[in-house]
């Protein structure tokens, strides 16, 4: 199949996907493009967007369990990401990796509580 054809489009993302994934939890990826790009502006933005989207399910009156189901959808996500961090962290090691390390904890507490 070529680039063109839907199907063929649809397995790449999957795979390069599942990559990013795989590349995440080996440590394999750059720290400060997991942290700063992944976690912060990415993990962050699909945060405020879950909380809106519950915030606006809950303005229209809508059953409570789904609102939560809605604006809780991210964390298993952010629990993933702050996991990468820390695992890469690890393996680059110093002190801007345990620096990292903490601001992905503190990251994590914060999207789960707002």
């Amino acid at each position: 199949m070529d680039d063109s054809h839907p199907a063929g489009t649809a397995s790449g993302k999957i795979a390069r996907l599942a990559s990013f994934f795989r590349a995440c939890w080996r440590g394999e990826m750059s720290l400060d493009r997991l942290f700063w790009r992944d976690m912060v502006l990415v993990g962050t933005a699909i945060n405020i967007a879950s909380s809106a989207l519950a915030l606006t399910l809950l303005g229209l009156k809508l059953p409570l369990w789904l609102v939560l189901t809605v604006h809780l959808l991210p964390v298993p996500y952010n629990i993933f990401l702050a996991l990468a961090v820390w695992r890469t962290a690890e393996k680059t090691g110093g002190a801007k990796a345990s620096m990292m390390m903490l601001g992905s904890a503190l990251w994590l507490i914060a999207t789960v509580i707002a």
